[in-house]
C-alpha cells in the first residue's frame, strides 16, 4: 500500500484510521474535519485517483511525477502545492542527502507524497494527535505542522556542518595540517551550498503561507505558528550563510598559510645557500694559493725563499679570515 499514515479528524480529534485510499472518507464536511494522508512512492493511477477525491489541479499532479525540484508553493483557488526539500545527514557516507516532499492542500485534506527516505514525515501523525487545540484548524494547522517539521530536518543538518567547519577552522593553522585540507574545504564548501540552495526557497514557500493566511483572515494562533516556522526557517539560512562565509575566510587563510610557509621555506633554502656559498669562498682562496705553488714550475723564485713556505701559510691564513669576516658583516655567516 502507498499510504504510510492516514487518519481521519473531526473537530481536532483523530476518529479514523485511514489504511488505503478507497478508504478514505467521502465528502468530510468542511471546517468540521479533514483527512491526512502520508503516500509513499505512489503511482500516477493513485496521483489520478488523488486529483478525483479532492479536485487537486492537473498541473499539480503532473508536478508531483517529477524528482529533484527546488522548494516552491503554487495556489490553485482555495488549495495550493507545493514542494519542500528535507536534509538529513547520512553519517555512513558523510554526506547531506536530500529529499523531496510534494504536499497538496485541498478544502478538506492535507496530503503528502515522498519518495524516498523522508523522517520528517513520521512525526506528523503523533503531533496532529497530540495538538487538538492545532489539528481542530483544518488542514491549515496540518499544513502548518508538515512544514514545521520539515524545517526541524535542518537543525541536526546545520549541527554537523558547524562541526565538520569547527575541524577545519583548528586544522587550518595547524604545523601538522593534512595535505588534503584544501580539498576538504571545498568538500564542505559545497555541501553548505547545497544546503543553502534547497533553504533559501523554503523561506520563498513559507513566506507564500504567511500571505495566504494573512489574505484568508485565518486564526490568529495559527499564523502566530506560521510566522515561527517562517523565523526558523529564516534563521537556518542565515546560518548557513555565515558558514559560508567562514569557508571562504578558510580557504583564504589556508592558502595565505601555503604561501607564507613556502615563504619561510625559501628564506631557509636562501640562508643556507649563502652560508654554503661564504664556506665555499673562504676555502677556495687558501686552496687557490696552493694550487698555484702546487704546479712545480722551474722559474717560480717563491720557491727558493727561505720565508716563502710560512708566508703561504700566513697568505692562506689571511686571505680566509678576512673572507670570514667579510661574510660575517654581510651575516652569510
Amino acid at each position: 500500500m502507498s499510504v504510510v499514515k492516514g487518519a481521519l479528524y473531526v473537530a481536532g480529534k483523530h476518529v479514523a484510521d485511514v489504511d488505503d485510499l478507497d478508504g478514505v472518507p467521502a465528502n468530510p464536511k468542511v471546517g468540521k474535519s479533514f483527512v491526512w494522508l502520508h503516500l509513499h512512492s505512489p503511482s500516477e493511477e493513485e496521483l489520478r485517483q488523488l486529483q478525483d477525491m479532492f479536485a487537486i489541479h492537473v498541473l499539480a499532479i503532473e508536478g508531483a511525477l517529477e524528482r529533484d525540484q527546488r522548494s516552491k508553493i503554487e495556489r490553485y483557488g482555495d488549495g495550493l502545492a507545493c514542494v519542500a526539500r528535507t536534509v538529513r545527514y547520512d553519517d555512513a557516507i558523510e554526506e547531506v542527502v536530500f529529499s523531496d516532499i510534494h504536499i497538496f492542500q485541498a478544502k478538506t485534506a492535507l496530503i503528502a507524497l515522498t519518495f524516498d527516505d523522508a523522517p520528517a514525515m513520521e512525526a506528523v501523525r503523533s503531533r496532529l494527535d497530540d495538538v487538538a487545540e492545532v489539528t481542530r484548524l483544518g488542514p491549515d494547522a496540518a499544513l502548518y505542522i508538515v512544514l514545521d517539521e520539515i524545517v526541524d530536518t535542518y537543525a541536526p543538518v546545520t549541527d554537523e556542518l558547524e562541526d565538520d567547519l569547527t575541524e577545519i577552522e583548528d586544522e587550518v593553522f595547524a604545523a601538522d595540517a593534512r595535505a588534503t585540507i584544501a580539498h576538504d574545504i571545498y568538500e564542505l564548501h559545497r555541501e553548505v551550498i547545497a544546503v543553502e540552495r534547497a533553504a533559501r526557497p523554503l523561506v520563498d514557500v513559507l513566506e507564500e503561507v504567511r500571505a495566504r493566511a494573512r489574505e484568508h483572515e485565518l486564526d490568529e494562533e495559527l499564523r502566530r505558528l506560521y510566522r515561527s516556522v517562517h523565523d526558523h526557517a529564516l534563521r537556518t539560512v542565515e546560518r548557513v550563510d555565515t558558514y559560508r562565509s567562514i569557508l571562504d575566510n578558510a580557504l583564504n587563510t589556508h592558502l595565505a598559510v601555503v604561501t607564507q610557509r613556502q615563504t619561510d621555506i625559501s628564506i631557509k633554502q636562501n640562508d643556507q645557500t649563502k652560508k654554503i656559498s661564504a664556506w665555499a669562498a673562504v676555502l677556495y682562496a687558501p686552496s687557490l694559493i696552493g694550487s698555484i705553488y702546487g704546479m712545480n714550475f722551474r722559474h717560480m723564485p717563491e720557491l727558493h725563499w727561505l720565508l716563502g713556505y710560512p708566508l703561504s701559510l700566513g697568505l692562506m691564513a689571511g686571505l680566509g679570515v678576512g673572507l670570514w669576516v667579510v661574510f660575517r658583516k654581510a651575516e652569510w655567516l
